[in-house]
């Protein structure tokens, strides 16, 4: 296979293009850098395609690197033929390589092997012959094999043994292995049954049935779970005439030959017991992966909109982790992120101090000018909403509340990171500050946790975690590189996903700015330990120094195109001064100019001189700005509060294969059905909802005892 051709087949891409885009990511560039900073070589390939691309390379490579493997194996026998060859030159997929190697790889000891050490290969040489007739009849011909010592004490004994000869070499096969899997998977069913005898939450698969080709992927991973909890026993089943027929047409070649029996049984018996059992295991674990794959994509995709959401700059926050029996932990973070105060107040059960909390909270909230509550989502977060809104009307001002999900603060909160972060507070102390913080910049504070724990995310545990993280691993990456850091604020696990740098770099250039104070350049980052001329070209210009001298570096211009955009600005006269307040008309200039010969006096791509335009119109732009601020709330709203047909505004906490988790401002998130998304049929939710989205909503059922909530958006 000729990867480059293959890749370039399959992406719909310039053969050129990606050999171009495979010689860097082979010189070990990161995807955000080649993504951003080599457009001219790629063709312009955004990041979601990189990644496909690379992970694909490695999945093709590791193909090759396995055929020569089998290769290898079988000559090592001695076995090697032009047609084993060519057949792994054509195989697409590790399934395909392994069933051709299937025949020649060392077993352990089976009824076939054990027929082999008794001399039986000749006999069922004889009867896959399917002659006409024979000299003798098979009995007495078998009888020539009877061999005591060997155990073979009769006739039927050495016809036994010369069919499990054949059943094996049947099951060897690997053209007929690849029929029977695609039999299987276009006419079998996944089946489940009740394996416990008690009520569960999959209790609709207790008895329930599918086609193996039309089965949703999140039924998948919701039987599978069931099945490793041990309330499901999962089965697939086919009509087994399908599979049998087609063998019989392969193999029996002489339907009057008095073999025919013999062979018969033999496919009857390979089938049963050594094919179907390896298929249901291959097609199951095919399903798994490629629910699993799914799973990842709509994940990755929350988490994209979830780390990318709006954050709420400029204002002090107090955050406000409920609680029941410990009270409620507070913490007031200014603007800047720093934390300037906390306390400990009950308002909620058993103590209910409502009282001496209110003088509390009226407290901070006066002293430190706070602007914003913002309260987590998990126990006790009702009763704290209704205490927070009833004090911020006492204090007839504007100040607002919301509701922040507190996924993972616990996580973030007894890990090492917190402990080093806030070593004197306890856990729900840092989960007060970290509520508050990620809704100043979700993306800065989000970054701490594992994505895996954020809550965004459906069978998450289920999924090849090695694979999940991975995916995970990327997504966060591409999110913190799109938008920049300032390299004299950010913490470490935030840097520690700038393109070139590992978390050891990271924990370098925040000790070196504890130790010599703040960057005033980016080229300062050479001084760092770990940082070479590499690391420095991948992260250089995802890092932001606001206050340096050299205005280019509050910018995502790279360091390598400083002179291209210095020549921008002296072709249309700009100062640093004009680029400071930013360049409103420089496009427009641009573009009267001709960009594509404006590029070519500067020396540059026309991708990279439109990247520079860009920067240079909104220097240390955030691209979050423009979205949909978070809902800011002033009055409580409860379940019992809804009525069918209310019309509400909620922010989209979740989106999964069936439909989207809304968040309207009670204690209960609503789903609204993919059915009730759109009047336009959608094959998936995320085609019309991500995460973060602010959508209107109309309440369509209120289910108060099961805590459940339908939404439509039909409205």
């Amino acid at each position: 296979m000729n990867i480059i051709n293959e890749l370039a087949k399959e992406f719909k891409l310039r053969i050129s293009q990606v050999e171009a885009t495979v010689a860097l990511i082979d010189d070990g560039n990161t995807i955000p850098f080649i993504a951003r900073y080599r457009k001219e070589v790629t063709g312009s390939l955004d990041d979601t395609v990189l990644r496909d691309l690379d992970e694909r390379l490695k999945y093709l490579r590791s193909l090759e690197e396995r055929k020569e493997e089998v290769k290898n194996l079988i000559d090592a026998q001695g076995k090697l033929t032009p047609e084993i060859v060519e057949a792994l030159e054509k195989a697409q997929i590790l399934t395909e390589v392994e069933d051709i190697y299937r025949p020649y790889k060392p077993k352990r000891k089976t009824r076939a092997s054990v027929a082999r050490e008794r001399g039986l290969e000749p006999l069922a040489t004889l009867l896959m012959e399917q002659r006409d007739a024979y000299e003798k009849s098979l009995e007495e011909l078998a009888g020539d094999y009877i061999d005591e010592e060997k155990g073979v004490k009769t006739s039927q004994d050495a016809i036994n043994g010369a069919k499990d000869i054949i059943a094996e070499d049947i099951s060897d096969n690997a053209e007929y292995r690849k029929t029977i899997r695609q039999l299987t998977f276009d006419h079998g069913m996944i089946v489940s049954k009740q394996a416990k005898d008690e009520d569960s939450v999959y209790a609709s698969y207790y008895d329930y049935n599918e086609s193996i080709k039309k089965i949703p992927n999140h039924r998948i991973l919701a039987i599978n779970r069931g099945e490793k909890e041990e309330f499901l026993k999962v089965d697939v089943q086919i009509e087994s005439d399908i599979i049998l027929n087609f063998l019989f047409s392969e193999i029996i070649t002489n339907s009057s030959s008095p073999a025919k029996e013999y062979i018969s049984a033999a496919i009857v018996d390979s089938y049963d017991r050594l094919i179907a059992p390896s298929v249901e295991r291959e097609i199951r674990t095919m399903l798994f992966d490629t629910a699993s794959e799914d799973a990842i994509k709509v994940f990755s995709d929350n988490l994209k909109h979830l780390l990318m959401q709006a954050p709420l700059k400029g204002k002090t926050v107090l955050g406000y982790d409920p609680g029941y029996r410990t009270g409620c932990k507070l913490a007031v973070v200014d603007k800047t992120g720093k934390v300037i105060d906390t306390a400990v107040i009950y308002p909620t059960k058993p103590k209910e101090d409502i009282e001496g909390s209110t003088k509390v909270v009226s407290s901070l909230i006066r002293k430190y000018g706070v602007d914003v509550v913002a309260i987590g989502n998990g126990t006790a977060s009702k009763e704290s909403e209704i205490f927070i809104a009833g004090v911020l009307k006492g204090l007839d001002t504007d100040k607002k509340y919301t509701m922040v999900s507190e996924a993972g603060a616990s996580v973030y909160s007894a890990s090492k990171l917190g402990a080093e972060e806030f070593p004197d507070f306890d856990v729900t102390q840092r989960s007060a500050v970290s509520i508050a913080r990620r809704l100043q910049d979700p993306l800065a504070e989000l970054v701490k946790i594992d994505p895996k724990s954020i809550g965004v995310g459906q069978y998450q545990h289920d999924m090849k975690q090695a694979r999940l993280d991975e995916a995970l691993g990327g997504v966060v990456e591409d999110c913190v590189n799109s938008i920049g850091v300032d390299v004299n604020t950010a913490s470490y696990s935030l840097l520690s996903y700038i393109s070139g740098i590992n978390l050891s770099s990271a924990k370098n250039i925040v000790k070196y700015r504890e130790e010599n104070g703040e960057f005033t350049k980016r080229e300062e980052l050479l001084k760092v330990p770990k940082i070479g001329n590499k690391a420095y070209e991948q992260c250089a210009g995802f890092l932001r120094v606001p206050d340096s001298k050299e205005i280019l570096d509050n910018t995502g211009v790279h360091p390598e195109s400083y002179e291209a955009a210095k020549k921008l600005m002296e072709k249309f006269e700009y100062t640093n001064d004009d680029v400071a307040a930013g360049l409103k008309d420089i496009r427009q200039k641009a573009t009267k100019y001709g960009t594509k010969k404006l590029a070519q006096e500067l020396g540059i791509g026309e991708p990279t001189l439109l990247d520079i335009i860009g920067e240079l119109e909104k220097p240390g732009r955030d691209v979050r700005d423009s979205l949909a601020q978070p809902i800011l709330r002033d009055d409580v709203l409860g379940m019992e509060d809804l009525k069918e047909g209310m019309l509400l505004t909620g922010t989209v906490r979740n989106v999964i294969d069936f439909g989207a988790f809304v968040d309207i401002g009670v204690h209960q998130d609503g789903l609204v059905h993919i059915s009730e998304i759109s009047d336009k049929y959608i094959k998936h939710p995320s085609e019309v909802l991500s995460v973060g989205d602010i959508v209107s909503v109309k309440i369509k059922s209120v289910d108060l005892n099961k805590k459940r909530i339908g939404l439509t958006m039909k409205l």
